[in-house]
């Protein structure tokens, strides 16, 4: 599906799955998406992350024509969300906080009348009812009512089901919410093997930053309406202070070498035998190099090197701190 998406201000976009520019919403007083832009690449895990409120379903619901925005454009796989809302609806699929599963239904059931509903052939259904099945590990239980499955079951349910109408783009909202730390997990792995092994772009909506972290291959961070930053993981936690450089030494005499050649702003880690050097860093190839080389210059070695940077919840409480100071 390569396809080319106008981005409304005379220039085009290639293999682009999902775009929106000054996309608005209120509800009467309350402006809950104030002018957000994103850009989703075809055959990725995008992550829209941010607290309760902040605007994540609303968001889903624009981009899926549930709701429409009270301003801005945007267009899933080439289509215009409003004017082409059959044209959407026809690539995409959807599961939103709460399992859209029939508990009276076993999990054989609840995927063959998702078939009878996208009309399929019987046997195509009974046939992509049994790999689906097997692709979310739920064969044993596959002929047992859905009521009796536990909540990672009934969510890996609820995303085969999804999956029925082969949709092109997938729209996670809050996925694993609820769910425990290995069905979590689960659901990470079947997410990951959507797009690496069938293609599909998926977007996901999320308040753990780990979930963002390991998924992600980019993540904005909505607040207040907001998209207060945008980029990978790494890109992310550039952006906050705390990274540093971690050098080991075998000895007391090289640390103090070291100390010197690279100035007042290597520090001694507290902890451990204090052989090991702190270099304040951004995290980025060109600062780790400038250390190395600083070291080779000086004929200094080094026990062992290692690039820390502040995590996502660093970032995210830096960010969304510094939105609500600027909002007050």
């Amino acid at each position: 599906m390569n396809v080319l998406l106008w981005n409304w201000k005379g220039t085009t976009m290639v293999n682009s799955a999902i775009t929106a520019r000054g996309l608005r919403k209120t509800y009467g007083d309350h402006t809950v998406l104030d002018g957000i832009d994103l850009t989703v690449a075809e055959g990725t895990v995008f992550a829209l992350l941010g607290p309760n409120g902040a605007g994540k379903t609303t968001t889903v619901q624009i981009l899926t024509t549930l709701i429409g925005a009270d301003d801005g454009r945007c267009a899933v796989g080439g289509h215009d969300v409003v004017a082409e809302q059959a044209g959407v609806r026809g690539l995409i699929g959807v599961t939103g906080q709460f399992a859209a599963v029939d508990e009276l239904l076993t999990g054989r059931e609840n995927l063959h009348m998702m078939g009878d509903l996208h009309h399929l052939p019987r046997r195509a259904t009974r046939e992509l009812a049994t790999d689906l099945l097997t692709r979310f590990d739920l064969v044993e239980a596959a002929d047992k009512p859905a009521g009796t499955y536990s909540g990672g079951m009934t969510r890996r349910l609820d995303l085969a089901m999804t999956l029925v109408g082969e949709p092109r783009v997938i729209f996670l909202d809050e996925p694993t919410t609820g769910l425990d730390p290995r069905s979590r997990r689960a659901i990470w792995e079947i997410i990951r093997g959507l797009v690496d092994d069938l293609g599909v772009t998926v977007f996901l909506t999320t308040q753990y930053l780990e979930e963002a972290d390991q998924l992600a291959d980019r993540i904005a961070v909505l607040d207040h309406g907001r998209i207060v930053a945008e980029g990978t993981a790494a890109e992310l936690k550039r952006l906050v202070p705390g990274g540093h450089i971690r050098v080991d030494f075998a000895d007391r005499a090289a640390l103090d070498a070291a100390r010197h050649a690279l100035g007042p702003a290597a520090r001694v880690l507290d902890g451990g035998d204090g052989l090991t050097l702190a270099v304040p860093s951004d995290g980025g190839v060109r600062s780790l190099r400038a250390v190395l080389d600083r070291l080779d210059a000086e004929n200094i070695e080094a026990g062992g090197v290692s690039v820390h940077t502040p995590n996502l919840d660093d970032v995210f409480l830096t960010l969304t701190a510094t939105e609500q100071e600027s909002l007050a």
